[in-house]
């Protein structure tokens, strides 16, 4: 058993912090800007909840956090109530954060300066991947300080791996989000075109789906996508930030993403018409036939 803090308890973040008690058995100490959701997640969990980032991480060998953006991050990591500001020599900080590579490199080497492990692990599975402790964890660091940290880890999720060094975890989520981006465009683009010519959608989809063109999106959003409910799942607001990032570290490292710029902009749209808390599916609702 470990002793654990959680940092940020939003829609990913609650239920990762209940299966690191639950599933993983270890001792964990929570906190969240919102102090009522820390305090109804202990109650929840039969856990413990700190008045700051500093306090929840005193003591404990791994330190984790799943917040909003690279601001928000350092919001809870540097400072006197900060993460570091608590955390002991040979301590982990894993931060399951989609945020930048640029980031994780920086927290990387603030944390070597004190003697902590850091690695950067952003997940990807949604909503309900957290709920069901099946998410998948691709992370960034060393060797060592991996393997240390996996079997805790492993509490919330179905796949871990390390990817390669600081920011390499963070990479792999953007590579993650480009070919989620571009599947989401085309099967939007598929089910306007047969929903126009016609077509059974339901039954298309059960044929196509099990040749080259099948995808965890097909199968798992066209259903919504045909009954134009986009109320659930991965917010085209998050999107838009994930892919943001993509874009300007491509503009690091000399890369082209056109279909992504693209598909970007469709986004803008999407949020234009009202929808910036839509799954990402809504991309069909820009293509919808006018009556």
């Amino acid at each position: 058993m470990a002793k654990c803090a959680f940092i940020g308890l939003g829609v990913m973040g609650y239920p990762m912090a209940g299966h690191l008690k639950t599933k993983g058995g270890h001792e964990v100490t929570v906190w969240n800007r919102t102090s009522e959701k820390a305090q109804k997640w202990a109650s929840d969990y039969d856990g413990a909840h700190a008045a700051s980032p500093r306090e929840a991480a005193s003591g404990a060998g791994f330190v984790f956090m799943c917040v909003g953006n690279d601001d928000d991050v350092r919001s809870v990591v540097y400072g006197d109530h900060g993460v570091l500001a608590g955390m002991e020599s040979g301590a982990t900080l894993i931060d399951n954060t989609t945020a930048s590579a640029e980031l994780a490199r920086e927290l990387a080497a603030a944390c070597r300066e004190k003697g902590v492990k850091f690695i950067d692990a952003p997940v990807s599975g949604g909503q309900a991947g957290a709920e069901n402790g099946q998410l998948t964890v691709m992370c960034g660091g060393d060797q060592a300080d991996f393997d240390a940290a996996k079997p805790v880890i492993e509490s919330y999720a179905k796949m871990v791996g390390l990817m390669g060094g600081s920011g390499s975890g963070q990479i792999t989520k953007m590579m993650n989000q480009i070919c989620i981006a571009g599947l989401v465009q085309g099967l939007s683009e598929a089910i306007a075109f047969g929903k126009n010519a016609g077509m059974d959608i339901e039954k298309v989809v059960g044929v196509i789906s099990k040749g080259a063109a099948g995808s965890w999106q097909m199968e798992n959003r066209h259903k919504t996508m045909d009954a134009g409910k986009y109320d659930h799942g991965f917010a085209v607001e998050w999107m838009r930030k994930d892919l943001g990032m993509c874009l300007a570290e491509a503009r690091r490292n000399g890369s082209q993403l056109p279909v992504t710029a693209l598909v970007d902009q469709f986004y803008a749209e999407v949020e234009a018409m009202g929808g910036k808390r839509w799954d990402t599916s809504a991309l069909l609702a820009r293509l919808k036939k006018p009556d």
